[in-house]
């Protein structure tokens, strides 16, 4: 009997060993678990179904084709952002001349020949404001003036209706293709006449190095050089609708039911330092950012010309360091 209880016993304490040396590698193997998650998931990637596996490798190519840089500008194509100069400008083109005197202050790469954006509205609002076309006019925006160069979007709906001076207003002050587009398109004679008239013009104003194909510049084949847009905004400074036009902050519109608020392209208009009398920003890929101005700097008037700037606000930067330049030129400028 003695012997049975002790063989009992000894069976009890043999299974509670095993449970415990059971419990103890459990224990021990949590950790190695716990690392083996990752590798877990990453075997189920594996036995994703060839279908499945295809639409993942889309996915991570998608994401590094948005990556991808956009295309250099004309500008960098040709080398003209490896010039440098004494203000450090980001545009590759720079001109700066005294408006009464003609006195060139600054000149960087002056004459080379680039696309130039929506500048391309300085010559649009100039014919269309020249042929004193009735202003009040209304003008409905059609599926023609829908962008198919670039893609841009715009807030005029198709079947939208605006006078000839909103659009004018908005072509100018916020850059609206559709807005450019329609007073091209509703010219007397049509499109194709409008842009010959352009052409025309820039003849006229001695602007050999111009050409214009469409009224609104989304079209990298318009093209001009800084000395020949200096010969613009001359030119359209003296126009007071240009001015007006072109340096208002804002402008309201009523389409249908609706208020539609533009803002100006250019903040430096609502800036206090500043006396601008003519403004035009532009940009596509293939110009860069570009912007042309009339502004008093010291009391002097000034034309500038910014072409193909890298970065959104690196010509509005170029411009303050030529004003700042300006400014400080003039103060130590001895006083008689």
């Amino acid at each position: 009997m003695n012997k049975t209880l002790r063989c009992i016993a000894l069976a009890f304490l043999s299974l509670s060993l095993c449970a415990s040396a059971v419990q103890a590698t459990t224990a021990k193997r949590e950790p190695a678990k716990i690392s083996k998650k990752p590798i877990v998931k990453s075997v189920k990637v594996a036995k994703r179904s060839p279908a499945k596996a295809v639409v993942a490798s889309s996915k991570r190519r998608s994401v590094v084709m948005a990556a991808v840089p956009a295309r250099p500008s004309f500008g960098q194509m040709a080398g003209l952002h490896t010039h440098h100069d004494a203000l450090d400008l980001k545009s590759s083109v720079a001109l700066v001349i005294d408006q009464d005197t003609r006195e060139v202050l600054f000149s960087k790469n002056d004459q080379a020949v680039l696309p130039i954006a929506s500048l391309t509205k300085l010559m649009t609002g100039l014919v269309v404001s020249e042929a004193r076309l009735p202003m009040e006019e209304v003008i409905v925006i059609s599926q023609d003036d829908v962008d198919t160069e670039k893609g841009s979007r715009s807030r005029l709906r198709v079947g939208a209706e605006l006078t000839r001076g909103e659009l004018m207003h908005l072509a100018l002050m916020s850059s609206e293709n559709r807005a450019a587009h329609a007073l091209g398109r509703t010219y007397p004679g049509g499109l194709a006449t409008f842009v010959a008239l352009m052409n025309t013009k820039a003849q006229s104003l001695g602007m050999a190095d111009t050409r214009y194909v469409e009224p609104t510049g989304l079209s990298s084949k318009n093209q001009s050089s800084a000395q020949d847009l200096a010969r613009l905004v001359n030119v359209a400074y003296g126009n007071p609708t240009m001015r007006e036009l072109s340096t208002s902050p804002r402008h309201d519109v009523e389409i249908g039911n609706k208020t539609l608020q533009f803002n100006n392209t250019n903040r430096l208009v609502s800036n206090p330092a500043w006396q601008i009398g003519l403004q035009k920003t532009g940009y596509i890929s293939e110009a860069g950012r570009c912007l042309v101005m009339q502004a008093t700097v010291a009391g002097r008037k000034l034309i500038m010309v910014f072409l193909d700037s890298t970065g959104k606000f690196a010509r509005l930067a170029d411009a303050e360091r030529v004003r700042r330049w300006v400014e400080s030129a003039a103060q130590a400028k001895p006083v008689g």
